[in-house]
């Protein structure tokens, strides 16, 4: 058994990296994938997800990757399990868990160590997982292999705060099995490993995590609705109470919640309460709260153009961004492709332009964008939006108005160019 030889199984958003941050540490790295084509991309030294870490770090022949589990696993002491765990119509998927867990099973290996990385809820790893891999293997957790979960944390496009300088959360269902995986853990990140004392703990970390933010958020959204029924603007009350040093947290206020976790992860937590007898209502509301705000962005519009006289059917709407989050390529479960859904259903004239995701705009620049517009919709706050979108700017393109789902654009400065302007919450 080589004792530096890891196994990475789903190489996507969180797999990949994981499996660069191995190879740069000095591990040999297999990977485990269905797709044949992201496997070959990859084998070329190819990346095929848009992250900078991975564009920077790939290095052809530095990973291993196959569609075969045998191949993968041959002689591997370390697996890391990073497959997605979707939540459908507000249910979670664990099928991809399931199905990756019944691939390795038949290959475990005796003294090995696998970790679940996936975000599930707590009991998963033993009512779900330990199942799986026993009855696959023969073998027995805590005795022959060892097994346990560290919930990935990863921010992409966060260049402070990459793979290895974010601290990490862990444990096993063995004293064996927890310090092995601490101690790998610690190879690789540069950052605190902070073990807990049972795998349940660890599995809860991520969900209450991301809940949390989920729930503040929806906090500062239906604040936003409020306040525009009372002419208070938003943005200026959070700037107030930020300015107070303790017992405050600053959360903005938005066109609704995307990426793959904080959309998601709070039914995560909702499922498994119920199964335990527990009804999640706050989280629940909050869910709602943030799922509403594409088609408040939307009724916005429709309220902007009309106070202008605008037939919103014959008038020019340019969404600005695509991806869920400033400066990345990313668009899982991204607001926009919702509020871009909900315009196109109402029969406007759209544009879309996002310079992170050119392949899915219809306009190759921001000025072919603006050319006409009579309202423009700015749902990603990439720098680039933030540099170029000036008062003067936009009313030398001839934009009648702006709706600003993240408020970040000069409210008075385009107010004094005689344009229309309407945050959320502002």
């Amino acid at each position: 058994m080589n004792q530096n030889t890891v196994c990475i199984v789903g190489l996507g958003y969180v797999g990949l990296p994981f499996a660069c941050l191995c190879a740069k540490k000095g591990f040999e790295v297999r990977g485990l994938d269905l797709d044949s084509e992201k496997v070959a991309l990859i084998n070329n030294g190819r990346s095929p997800i848009k992250d900078s870490y991975v564009e920077e770090n790939l290095v052809a022949g530095k990973i291993m990757v196959t569609t075969n589990a045998k191949t993968a696993l041959n002689l591997t002491n370390i697996v890391i399990v990073c497959v997605p765990t979707p939540a459908i119509d507000g249910k979670p998927d664990l099928g991809f868990v399931e199905a990756a867990c019944k691939e390795i099973a038949p290959f475990v290996s005796k003294k090995e160590l696998i970790i679940i990385e996936s975000t599930i809820y707590p009991g998963t790893v033993e009512e779900i997982v330990l199942p799986i891999l026993e009855n696959g293997s023969g073998l027995k957790a805590g005795k022959d292999f060892f097994l346990g979960h560290c919930p990935e944390r990863i921010d992409p496009g966060n260049k402070e705060f990459t793979i290895e300088k974010i601290p990490r959360v862990l444990a096993c269902l063995s004293v064996e099995g927890t310090e092995k995986a601490r101690k790998f853990y610690a190879s690789i990140i540069d950052a605190k490993i902070n073990v807990l004392k049972s795998v349940k703990s660890a599995e809860a970390v991520k969900v209450v995590e991301n809940t949390f933010r989920d729930v503040n958020i929806a906090f500062v959204n239906e604040l936003a609705k409020s306040f525009d029924k009372m002419g208070i603007d938003l943005a200026e009350v959070i700037k107030g109470a930020s300015t107070k040093p303790f017992g405050y947290m600053p959360f903005y206020p938005g066109p609704g919640v995307g990426g793959h976790c904080i959309a998601q992860d709070p039914y995560y937590l909702i499922a498994r309460a119920e199964k335990a007898g527990f009804e999640h209502q706050f989280l629940k509301l909050a869910r709602s709260i943030n799922e509403s705000m594409p088609s408040y962005v939307v009724l916005l519009a429709e309220e902007v153009l009309l106070k202008m006289n605008l037939n919103p059917k014959k008038s020019k709407v340019t969404v600005l961004g695509l991806s869920y989050k400033p400066n990345v390529g990313d668009t899982r479960k991204s607001p926009a492709l919702k509020i871009i859904s909900l315009l196109k259903l109402k029969g406007y004239r759209t544009t879309i332009f996002d310079p992170w995701v050119k392949e899915t705009s219809t306009v190759n620049s921001l000025d072919k964008a603006l050319d006409k517009a009579d309202l423009i919709v700015l749902v990603t706050n990439h720098t680039v939006f933030l540099k170029k979108l000036s008062p003067i700017f936009l009313k030398s393109k001839g934009v009648k108005a702006v709706i600003d789902a993240r408020n970040v654009l000069d409210k008075n400065g385009i107010k004094k160019q005689g344009i229309c302007y309407k945050g959320i919450g502002r």
